[in-house]
C-alpha cells in the first residue's frame, strides 16, 4: 500500500531554484489533499528530541501532589497541569495527562473595554520539584518556532505570496504554545479515546512523538495510522491557515487512540499561532488557486472567527470547563467572549 502520508525534506529549500519550487509544490500538495506530513531537514538534532522526551518522563514521574501544585486550575492562562481525563474534547474526557505552557509574558492589566482574551497572556507555572524543565521546555519552544516560521515563510511561496505574507500577524507576539502529554496504557483508561476527534486552531502543529503509535488522521472518510518515524516531526495545519487561504488549505481532523495495557506514550505538541490581536487575512490567490477554494469548513457549532484572541478563549473554554468557571464566570453568564 503507497505512503499516505508524505516525508518532506525542508532542507529542499535551499538546494537550488528548481528543488525549490518542486519542494513548495509537494508542500502546498500534502497541506491540501492530505493535511498531514512529515518532516525532515528541520534542524532539530536527535539529541535535542530525546531531551525534550526525557523531560517529559521526569515531570510525569513526579509524585501527583507535585504536579497538582502547579495544576492548571489556578492560572487564568489556562498553563500548568491536567490530570487523565480533565480536558475535554466535544464534551467528551481526554484520557491523558499533560503540562500546558505558552510564552513567557506580563499579564495585560484590565479595566473597562479591555478584551477578554487579553485576560490569555501571562505566566507558566513550573514544578518547584523539577527546575530543570523550565530551561528544557523552553529551549524547544524556541527550536520549533524557528522550524515553525520557515515553514510558514514556505507555505506563503507555496500560495504565490510573498514570503513575509504572514509576518504581520505573528510577529513580535506570535501566541504559541506547547504540551508535553503523557497517555498511559488502557488498562488504565476508561476506554481509548485519548484524544477525541478534532482540529487545531493555529497555523501549524509540528508534533515530536515517541516510539509508540497513537494518533490518527482522518482521510478519505477512514482513520488512517501516523506511526512514528524517527527524526522526523509530524506537521499539520491548523484552522488558521484554512481561514487564510479561503479554504484552499483545509485543517485535517486528527485524535490520538489510547495506547494498549502497560505502554504509555509520551508526545510534544507545538501549536504555532498570530498574535491574540491579529485579525486573520483573505490572501488574494492566483486565479487557478483560488477557482480551487473551498472556504473553511466551519462547524456550526464551532464557528472560526477572524479575530484570534477570540477563537483561541472560545477553545480553551470548552476544552477546560473548570479554569472556565473559575476564572471566567462573567463570561459564561452571558457576556459575549470577544470582548
Amino acid at each position: 500500500m503507497p505512503r499516505i502520508i508524505p516525508v518532506l525534506d525542508l532542507d529542499r529549500l535551499e538546494q537550488g531554484e528548481a528543488e525549490r519550487r518542486t519542494f513548495l509544490f509537494d508542500l502546498r500538495t500534502a497541506a491540501r489533499d492530505v493535511g498531514f506530513f512529515y518532516l525532515t531537514g528541520h534542524g532539530i538534532t536527535q539529541s535535542d528530541m530525546e531531551a525534550v522526551l526525557g523531560a517529559a518522563r521526569w515531570f510525569f514521574a513526579l509524585p501527583e501532589a507535585e504536579k497538582l501544585a502547579i495544576e492548571m486550575i489556578k492560572s487564568p492562562q489556562f498553563r500548568g497541569y491536567t490530570r487523565a481525563g480533565g480536558e475535554l474534547t466535544r464534551g467528551k474526557a481526554d484520557w491523558r495527562e499533560q503540562l500546558d505552557i505558552g510564552v513567557e509574558r506580563a499579564t495585560i492589566p484590565q479595566g473597562p473595554g479591555i478584551p477578554a482574551w487579553t485576560r490569555l497572556q501571562g505566566p507558566n507555572q513550573w514544578p518547584a520539584a523539577l527546575p530543570e524543565l523550565r530551561p528544557a521546555l523552553l529551549a524547544w519552544q524556541a527550536r520549533a518556532t524557528e522550524v515553525a516560521i520557515r515553514l510558514l515563510k514556505a507555505f506563503a511561496l507555496s500560495l504565490d505570496q510573498q514570503e513575509d505574507a504572514f509576518d504581520p500577524i505573528y510577529r513580535g507576539e506570535p501566541n504559541h504554545r506547547m504540551k508535553i502529554v503523557r497517555y498511559p496504557g488502557r488498562d488504565a483508561a476508561g476506554d481509548d479515546q485519548g484524544v477525541g476527534a478534532h482540529k487545531d486552531g493555529g497555523f501549524l502543529t509540528l508534533l515530536l512523538q515517541d516510539e509508540n503509535k497513537g494518533l490518527q488522521m482522518e482521510y478519505d472518510g477512514s482513520w488512517v495510522d501516523v506511526d512514528p518515524i524517527p527524526q522526523t516531526l509530524v506537521v499539520n495545519i491548523g484552522e488558521l491557515l484554512e481561514l487564510a487561504s479561503n479554504g484552499y488549505l483545509r485543517a485535517t481532523v486528527h485524535r490520538v487512540v489510547t495506547p494498549p495495557a502497560g505502554i504509555e506514550r509520551i508526545s510534544v505538541p507545538f501549536f504555532f499561532s498570530a498574535r491574540l490581536d491579529a485579525m486573520i487575512p483573505l490572501l488574494d490567490l492566483p486565479e487557478e488557486l483560488a477557482a480551487e477554494a473551498r472556504g473553511p469548513a466551519s462547524d456550526p457549532d464551532n464557528p472560526l472567527f477572524r479575530n484570534v484572541g477570540v477563537n483561541v478563549l472560545k477553545s480553551r473554554l470548552r476544552s477546560h470547563p473548570d479554569v472556565a468557571r473559575r476564572h471566567y464566570a462573567d463570561l459564561l453568564e452571558g457576556a459575549p467572549a470577544a470582548g
